[in-house]
């Protein structure tokens, strides 16, 4: 009795997460991962994991979790006629290759870096998204040819790295491109799968065997965070794509900068403090 009451708490934290990153992963394409992995990088220092290794288990954990939450998500969108699939065949191979070398290379690296770079590249995406830049273009279009794998690559390996969908930077970039933000959002959705199933493996595989891990971990995936985060996502996922084709433009860019403002914040608070 003792033990249930002492891990409910952390199943409590579990759910709410499932929820919030749900209703966000379809509200603003981002698989949820950015509301994940602060929280899971919180709850398993609560509950005493090595720092050393908390930020490898909550990204590697909320890339499993994404896995779902993108097929539903991106399921929602494409119903609104939003999932660019054009797009997802130019640029979806590079993220796909991305996603896994970003794995690979985070699994390298320490808790720390990981913060800080969560932390530093939110923050941009905040204020790029936030500042009445809807009309700022880069590009009349997405770039072809020799280019085209560049932007791809990068949103994979950083998407990887960070345990996001890759709705975080690849809403932004495609808006810079000129694309419509609900189809930036409805695309970046689907780009999630191509981000969080090599990222997971690659976590998993380099996350074998070390003695550091918690109960319950496969590699570097914690599959009771999964279990408990996962359905819940995926059940919410569907309401967040309802609400961003209620709201406009202006109103959805608005919302997404601020809340990675907040995330950004708190990452980057996190890494100075130690």
């Amino acid at each position: 009795m003792e033990m249930i009451v002492e891990i409910l708490p952390f199943v409590a934290m579990m759910l709410v997460t499932g929820l919030v990153g749900g209703i966000l992963a379809g509200l603003l394409g981002v698989g949820g991962g950015i509301v994940i992995v602060p929280v899971l990088d919180t709850a398993l220092g609560v509950y005493g994991v090595d720092p050393a290794i908390r930020m490898h288990i909550a990204v590697a954990t909320s890339l499993a979790c994404i896995i779902l939450t993108s097929i539903s998500s991106s399921r929602a969108h494409h119903a609104k006629g939003a999932v660019d699939f054009n797009l997802i065949k130019v640029w979806g191979p590079a993220v796909f290759v991305g996603s896994f070398i970003g794995s690979v290379a985070a699994s390298s690296v320490d808790s720390q870096v990981l913060s800080a770079i969560f932390g530093i590249v939110a923050l941009l995406v905040a204020i790029k998204m936030a500042l009445p830049m809807d009309n700022v273009t880069l590009a009349a279009d997405v770039p072809r040819g020799i280019a085209a794998p560049v932007p791809p690559l990068m949103i994979g390996g950083l998407s990887s790295m960070m345990g996001i969908g890759g709705g975080t930077l690849s809403v932004p970039v495609l808006t810079l491109m000129n694309q419509p933000i609900h189809r930036a959002v409805g695309t970046a959705a689907l780009f999630g799968l191509l981000i969080s199933i090599p990222g997971a493996v690659g976590f998993v595989v380099s996350g074998v065997g070390d003695s550091r891990l918690p109960p319950g971990s496969f590699g570097y995936v914690n599959l009771i965070g999964f279990a408990l985060i996962s359905p819940v996502t995926v059940w919410a996922a569907p309401i967040g794509a309802k609400i961003a084709h209620s709201l406009d433009k202006r109103h959805l860019s608005l919302l997404f900068g601020g809340f990675l403002f907040i995330v950004a914040c708190r990452m980057i608070y996190r890494t100075l403090m130690v």
